[in-house]
């Protein structure tokens, strides 16, 4: 039976590929959006529906050839990568008005492609075009609706035992009807019925801006606050149009992979504006593998001890309203166990004082916020395809364009999305 087996494998193989549709056949590669460690972002078109969802996400997640260097030895594998197989996973279970929702997952040439709704702004699209040239504060209205959307997106995914982790404006979309949607699950994770602590797997999640303090601490532990800690950075930011806590992040050692570096400089931005944190404040301070290093650096006897400036801090951006601050203030609170959870900050004095929160944050707006940038001078992705093969100069000529592409957006190794990135880490 075994031997049987192994024989129908190849022909059952080979006519599955013969049945199999191509990303070309299905899709209209329209153009490049961006890239990330994880894939690359297009535009396309289906070619075969006729609704009015007729433009797609792309994400190419090139992942199943893999080659690692152990001891300087080189070795070749084949797989999918835990993030890509994670992302699918969880987006193709989650149905919800402000989540990305994943319409198609096609595997070809030794490439996986995700096709997910496609939407034309970001919160850090907007926050940038509402501070150049010019700084033009971004109205209150807006402000509410976006957040509460957020929140509102975020809740579901925590009620149904994931958390995101990756918080942050790059990837909370906007439709173009002011519809808010969570993007990028690549590094959600469900959280109930764990069999080992979640930093086994990820000892770093959250881009650094976004990191929660118990996060910052090198917690083996931690909870969906760790998300609620992003909103309200992204509320911050959408207030003052810079991030709240701008800090360098230090690096990881490449000889050392397994020693997690101190984040002295993000926890010194935090501090300034948040206060010293200590055992009245946050009891199981103590408690995190970090604190030795906390306590030599914000502790010492030469160390300043920081008062809680954020009333300061929302009174020098221009804020007015005491239920802004008041959210804020629950949703940066050191403490995880007493930070707000999504439910209850759904339903906080801000969302339900007038004016109310409408469902399309452009109501009323009389900018108009521009497309996300597409380039049409970069479908690399084509030259996996059958146009590519056709055609024989094609390959030299994509490769060209891309090599300027490239020289263009990836200066410094990081890319500037849609001219507005600058700000936009890889994970």
């Amino acid at each position: 039976m075994a031997s049987n087996s192994i024989l129908t494998i190849a022909p059952y193989k080979h006519r599955k590929d013969l049945t199999r549709e191509s990303v070309l056949s299905k899709y209209l590669i329209i153009g490049y959006i961006a890239a990330g460690t994880y894939g690359k972002v297009y535009k396309a078109k289906s070619k075969t529906e006729l609704s009015s969802r007729d433009k797609e996400k792309f994400k190419s997640d090139n992942h199943l050839n893999k080659s690692i260097y152990p001891n300087n030895e080189i070795i070749h594998y084949t797989g999918i990568s835990q993030s890509a197989i994670r992302e699918m996973s969880i987006c193709r279970e989650l149905n919800h008005k402000n989540i990305t929702k994943l319409i198609d997952i096609i595997l070809e040439n030794k490439s996986i492609y995700m096709i997910f709704e496609f939407f034309e702004h970001d919160l850090l699209q907007i926050i940038h075009f509402h501070s150049h040239p010019e700084i033009n504060p971004i109205p209150e209205s807006t402000i509410k609706s976006l957040i509460w959307q957020v929140l509102n997106g975020v809740t579901f995914l925590h009620k149904n035992w994931i958390f995101h982790r990756d918080l942050k404006p790059a990837n909370i979309m906007v439709s173009s009807n002011g519809v808010v949607k969570i993007g990028d699950l690549g590094l959600a994770r469900k959280f109930n019925n764990n069999l080992q602590s979640l930093y086994t797997g990820d000892k770093v999640v959250v881009t650094i801006w976004y990191r929660a303090p118990e996060l910052l601490l090198g917690t083996r532990h931690y909870s969906p606050a760790i998300d609620l800690w992003a909103v309200g950075c992204i509320l911050a930011e959408l207030l003052l149009l810079r991030p709240i806590f701008k800090g360098e992040e230090a690096k990881l050692d490449l000889n050392n992979k397994k020693s997690i570096p101190f984040q002295k400089n993000q926890l010194q931005k935090i501090i300034e504006i948040l206060g010293t944190p200590n055992i009245n404040n946050w009891p199981a301070l103590c408690n995190y593998p970090e604190y030795s290093s906390f306590q030599q650096v914000f502790l010492s006897s030469n160390s300043t001890v920081y008062p809680n400036n954020l009333l300061n801090w929302y009174n020098l951006i221009g804020g007015k309203n005491k239920q802004c601050l008041s959210l804020l203030k629950s949703l940066l609170e050191y403490d995880p166990l007493i930070r707000s959870t999504a439910d209850d900050a759904l339903v906080h004095p801000f969302f339900l004082e007038l004016p109310k929160v409408n469902s399309n944050a452009f109501e009323g707006l009389s900018v108009k916020y521009p497309n996300r940038r597409i380039y049409t001078d970069d479908n690399d992705i084509l030259s996996n395809g059958k146009l590519a093969n056709n055609n024989p100069n094609a390959m030299n000529q994509m490769q060209n364009q891309k090599s300027n592409f490239n020289s263009q957006l990836f200066g410094n190794k990081r890319l500037n999305f849609n001219d507005t990135n600058q700000r936009k880490r890889q994970r």
